[in-house]
């Protein structure tokens, strides 16, 4: 399992904590973060260099023009899809506070006009 990760030189996949992939020029830069072990100060990384992927397509069948284009390493696509299996869910988003009781005033408002909205329904429904 993790044999992407493993041939990268990373005997134990489970402690990476997180991970990092920009851009530049023409390389794909990944970094990957380690849990910090007990008495450490900072917490471990290393970080791999790809070179982008170049790719002519077709823009324009009728003049047959092209188009130079780069995309993702497919090495460090597999290599990424297997960073995300391990550190998505790790730390589950949190959510603010504020926003949270906001969300269950709006739903305890809502609920109250529900209310209101059916018992004026009733009452249209005796009135006939």
């Amino acid at each position: 399992m993790y044999d992407n990760l493993k041939s990268l030189g990373i005997q134990d996949p489970d402690t990476i904590e997180s991970y990092t992939l920009r851009q530049e020029a023409n390389h794909d830069i990944l970094k990957i973060y380690f849990k910090k072990q007990k008495g450490e100060f900072f917490a471990k990384s290393v970080k791999f260099k790809y070179p982008r992927q170049r790719k002519t397509i077709l823009i324009d069948s009728g003049t047959h023009e092209y188009k130079d284009v780069t995309e993702i390493n497919a090495n460090l696509k597999y290599v990424v899809d297997e960073l995300d299996s391990l550190t998505q869910g790790a730390h589950p988003p949190q959510i603010n506070p504020d926003i949270k009781q906001k969300i269950l005033a709006d739903l305890r408002h809502l609920e109250k006009v529900v209310q209101n909205k059916i018992r004026e329904i009733e009452q249209d429904l005796e009135k006939l």
